[in-house]
């Protein structure tokens, strides 16, 4: 049997299914993405120097991107040696991840597609990859 997986992403976490011969297994990933942090001594959204302003947000930005990367180059090592890969979930995550999957030349190839989905229980998750790939 080929070594099909389906991959369940958001925000938060991932969960990889794998399935074989004699059933499946499932990995969760968290992803560590702060998406509401408040930096310590941080009072105003803004600075004042003179006429101009500063605001973080764009550090914000950059430590968030700099965390997604970093969630999705954990993912790609988890699913390097696989045959057939489907991305589904709830959020813009597996939009992301498939475009990072889709610069990767070796995986690029075993990606099959990507689904919306609403948030499912683990039971549903595995149900969904099986009926996917049958």
């Amino acid at each position: 049997m080929k070594k099909n997986i389906g991959i369940w992403i958001d925000t938060k976490q991932a969960i990889i299914i794998k399935l074989s011969n004699n059933g499946h297994s499932l990995k969760k990933i968290k992803s560590n993405i702060e998406t509401r942090e408040r930096v310590e001594g941080e009072g105003k959204k803004f600075g004042r120097f003179g006429g101009q302003y500063l605001t973080y947000e764009k550090n914000r930005e950059n430590k968030k991107i700099l965390q997604t990367n970093n969630f999705f180059k954990h993912l790609l090592k988890e699913i390097g040696t696989v045959d057939n890969i489907v991305l589904f979930g709830p959020s813009k995550m597996k939009k992301l991840l498939e475009r990072e999957i889709n610069n990767n030349i070796l995986l690029s190839k075993k990606l099959k597609g990507t689904f919306n989905s609403e948030t499912l229980t683990e039971n549903q998750k595995v149900a969904w990859v099986k009926d996917y790939f049958n």
